[in-house]
């Protein structure tokens, strides 16, 4: 861990709002080749994430759980910034609210798939995808 005066600013930020912004010793990030800790004075860094879960420790200790759609982050110096379109409190994520997700995600790749609308089409085997990466995701930090 970092020295206990250093602290890491993060920030996450929707197309709509900030989200989250805080002090950490750490915080820990979904890369799109595996998890990856940042730490003050992390060397500048632009990376693309996939859908799971940000953790942000204070000392030892996860204060904040966010499961996030993907994104990207930026990280210079003592500033982490993440970029996302979606974000939800991991406590908020449950299986119920998984398939949910997933059979609307499903109803809407029917009705694309009806109409012939290519780009409702993409759209909705995006969310497909997301969401089953987000169920792998919490089926293992809720066993871990």
């Amino acid at each position: 861990m970092a020295d206990l005066a250093e602290k890491l600013t993060f920030e996450l930020v929707s197309p709509e709002k900030l989200l989250l912004s805080t002090e950490a010793d750490m915080v820990v990030v979904p890369g799109s080749e595996g998890d990856f800790a940042v730490l003050p004075r992390h060397v500048p860094v632009i990376a693309e994430l996939r859908p799971g879960l940000i953790r942000v420790f204070d000392g030892q200790t996860v204060r904040e759980r966010i499961m996030v759609s993907g994104g990207f982050a930026e990280f210079s110096g003592d500033r982490c910034t993440v970029l996302v379109e979606e974000a939800v409190p991991f406590a908020d994520v449950s299986p119920q609210w998984l398939d949910s997700r997933m059979k609307a995600a499903e109803t809407a790749l029917v009705d694309a798939n009806e109409t012939a609308n290519e780009h409702a089409k993409h759209l909705a085997e995006k969310q497909i995808a997301v969401t089953q990466a987000m169920r792998r995701a919490y089926d293992y930090y809720v066993t871990h």
